[in-house]
């Protein structure tokens, strides 16, 4: 057919009509996916952003802003002391289980925090920067104002299930913006791959952090209401995103979604013509809902295991095939990540990179001879919980990860997904002293075979078998 001149169509309109009639919008149910720019706070790709949402342990980017805040304004510094309270000791893990009266640095209780996901560290915090609980939750709510976080509220530092622990997508973005921009020098707190208490190693929750090339932040979290969340950035030749995924079904799922959508939001920097404008984060109309509840789905009787981060192996093959997020303005990026020699999902299958685990260790700032004896002492508090319970700690504490975790969160809300933060606190005081005790019940039944050498064999059975029966229950 031929067009005259000033009527014949251009090669790029032709291909962006094309491109535009075969696209077809996908979006995720009971997902939330966002990616802008950090600088800019353009938006690249919106689904359900913002659709409010129950945050889980993203609460403790806002705990880490306004603590981190608190130490640029000259309230506190990083070598301030802090004291475990009752309180903090008595949260439900993920926790660090220091006992009350310990004493822990402003720069330990963060690192602990960020990425351990350390409740107890997060009300260490909340009670040393605010005086309390909820003095500090006032503070998080006004920073959150002044940010304009319009869909987020808080209720307690660390994202444990409560009334009105609210955000969105959006807000998360805008609170990672943020956090890039005020605190350029504290930064490094949110991309430390791996601390180490004593002998123990913990590896940061989010899977991208020594995976995906340019991974530089930020934070995980998880609750049976909420599903797997994370906030995630990278940056590649100068430019940085930030990715958001609220609602995944593992937590290496939602690992894989934010590669797909990093990796798509790198590949459409040169083709801005053929998606339409979204303005920016800021600008993102807010949804008057309820968020949604996902208990059923992710801790629901159809589940064979506890929810937890580390029961994502199973769901890597299925997810390097299918997106489910895509939304018809990054569609073209979906060709290109074809062509990508590695899917995310083989990506996060990998190892992470090595690297030198950060030492953290209670009491005051130390360096040198002082800090090594630190780290001697902080290991053998460790050492009668490893000789009770022996491997099956280790697994247990894997497991229990970001409760944030679905252990911490099935104790404190099995009955409500959304119970005020002194109900789980109140419920929890009284499960340390317990756990406390078997402890100290322990020791004496672990010297007695020491103490029998030559005593019959079959008396040293039962006794090996009490820590497996033990054992059964915690996992």
């Amino acid at each position: 057919m031929y067009f005259p001149r000033p009527l014949r169509p251009s090669l790029k309109w032709i291909l962006a009509v094309a491109m535009l009639a075969i696209a077809t919008p996908q979006i995720a149910q009971a997902e939330a996916l966002l990616v802008v720019e950090a600088d800019s706070g353009k938006v690249l790709q919106a689904d359900n952003a913002t659709m409010p949402w129950y945050p889980a342990s993203l609460s403790k980017l806002m705990t880490a802003y306004v603590t981190l805040k608190a130490v640029k304004d000259g309230r506190v510094s990083l070598d301030t002391l802090l004291t475990v309270s009752p309180t903090a000791s008595s949260q439900s893990p993920s926790k660090m289980g220091l006992r009350p009266g310990t004493q822990v640095t402003v720069d330990n209780a963060l690192k602990m925090m960020l990425v351990k996901s350390a409740n107890d560290m997060a009300v260490v915090l909340a009670e040393g920067i605010g005086g309390s609980i909820d003095g500090f939750a006032g503070e998080m709510n006004q920073t959150a104002q002044k940010l304009g976080m319009t869909q987020t509220s808080y209720v307690n530092p660390n994202g444990l299930p409560a009334d009105g622990q609210i955000t969105s997508a959006r807000d998360m973005a805008i609170l990672a913006r943020a956090i890039i921009r005020d605190l350029p020098e504290y930064e490094y707190f949110v991309h430390i791959p791996s601390i180490r208490f004593g002998r123990r190693v913990t590896q940061n929750f989010n899977k991208l952090i020594g995976r995906y090339p340019g991974a530089d932040g930020f934070k995980t979290g998880f609750i049976c209401a909420s599903g797997y969340n994370l906030v995630a950035s990278a940056t590649r030749d100068g430019k940085r995103l930030i990715a958001v995924v609220l609602g995944a079904s593992s937590g290496r799922m939602r690992a894989i979604r934010a590669a797909q959508l990093l990796d798509r939001g790198f590949a459409n920097n040169g083709l801005a013509w053929l998606r339409p404008s979204l303005g920016t984060v800021d600008n993102l109309v807010p949804i008057d809902t309820t968020p949604p509840n996902l208990r059923e789905e992710m801790c629901g009787a159809k589940h064979k295991r506890p929810a937890s981060d580390e029961d994502g192996e199973d769901t890597v093959a299925s997810a390097g095939a299918s997106t489910n997020g895509d939304s018809g303005v990054s569609f073209f990026a979906s060709g290109l990540q074809a062509a990508m020699p590695t899917k995310p999902a083989d990506m996060l299958a990998q190892p992470a990179a090595a690297s030198e685990p950060v030492v953290v260790y209670t009491g005051p700032t130390k360096t040198g001879a002082a800090l090594i004896a630190a780290v001697d002492a902080d290991t053998e508090k460790l050492q009668p919980a490893k000789r009770a319970k022996g491997k099956h700690t280790r697994v247990a504490g894997k497991k229990s990860d970001a409760a944030d975790d679905a252990k911490g969160d099935a104790k404190s809300a099995s009955k409500s997904d959304n119970k005020p933060a002194a109900k789980p606190v109140r419920h929890a005081n009284a499960k340390p002293d317990a756990a406390a005790a078997k402890p100290a019940a322990d020791k004496p039944a672990a010297a007695k075979p020491a103490g029998k050498p030559a005593a019959a064999k079959p008396a040293a059975k039962p006794k090996a078998e009490k820590p497996k029966a033990d054992a059964k229950p915690a996992g």
